[in-house]
């Protein structure tokens, strides 16, 4: 947990965000009290992405018992656990603005792949009250499940290139033309993304969508490198492995929508500080040859 290189790149960035963001926030016409916190944004974004790499499970117990105990001297201004709770509130929306400028780049291989965000166990569905209006229900293979779908694009090397978030119910496929705007070269995906219409519009763009064929379809003539990376489609789950039991971007302890998104963010930025991502190595293989 390096909070030097997490702490400096996020305290560049919140230099440069803090001041726009200030001069186009909306008032009311009327004057209030804008007296600045001691701690800055900068340090609440950092403790919330450190947060996602370490062990702990719960908020509360990381920052009283982490970085009140032995980070003191890294950030000298620590407020109490439910001041930083309000202001983690607005960090979400610098964490946001920070994700995208870590975005990796395009390749021309990529591969895309949602996955359910559960927010609560199935017997309590009918009981939640937080994500009522929000959350809906899906069905995966694994079963039915209450909450969202977390949809992402990712290269060759693991970085992230794009990412959305939609309810549980909605369709794997529906996101993905927003999501590839920017992509070029060939999309490699599980056969729920089978679809004439989205391969069409992929097309259009430059993108090529390559899917393995179904049972009742026709089989037709792939190249064998497009065969290859279909079977190292497996990264792109090693990656949402990676942000589920590491980043722990799920668990059902939300007490708000800013909070799930929040941490879903933060989760996502800790990711992307993760030296080793999984890689099918294959710009080291092409410059060996």
């Amino acid at each position: 947990m390096d909070i030097l290189t997490v702490f400096c790149q996020i305290d560049d960035f919140c230099l440069s965000f803090e001041p726009k963001y200030n001069q186009f926030q909306l008032t009311e016409g009327q004057k209030k009290r804008n007296k600045p916190s001691k701690m800055a944004m900068s340090e609440v974004m950092t403790i919330l992405v450190l947060f996602h790499q370490s062990n702990f499970r719960n908020l509360k117990a990381f920052y009283n018992e982490k970085i009140c105990r032995y980070h003191r001297q890294d950030f000298p201004h620590l407020l109490s656990y439910n001041r930083f709770v309000e202001l983690q509130g607005k960090a979400t929306l610098f964490l946001a603005a920070f994700l995208q400028i870590k975005m990796g780049k395009c390749s021309g291989i990529s591969f895309v792949d949602g996955t359910k965000i559960k927010v609560c166990h199935n017997l309590r569905i009918k009981q939640n009250k937080v994500f009522k209006k929000v959350g809906q229900r899906g069905d995966t293979s694994t079963g039915f499940f209450y909450g969202f779908k977390i949809h992402l694009i990712i290269n060759d090397c693991g970085e992230i290139l794009a990412w959305q978030v939609t309810a549980g119910n909605v369709d794997d496929r529906v996101p993905v033309p927003k999501m590839a705007k920017q992509l070029w070269g060939k999309l490699f995906g599980d056969k729920g993304y089978i679809s004439q219409t989205l391969s069409k519009v992929l097309g259009e763009h430059n993108l090529q969508l390559v899917t393995k064929v179904r049972k009742n379809m026709k089989n037709k003539l792939m190249p064998f490198f497009d065969r290859l990376l279909l079977r190292k489609r497996a990264i792109i789950e090693s990656v949402i492995d990676q942000l589920k039991n590491i980043s722990q971007v799920e668990h059902t302890r939300h007490r708000s929508v800013w909070n799930f998104y929040g941490n879903l963010v933060a989760g996502l930025i800790a990711y992307t500080f993760q030296p080793l991502k999984p890689n099918l190595n294959l710009r080291q293989d092409l410059v060996l040859v």
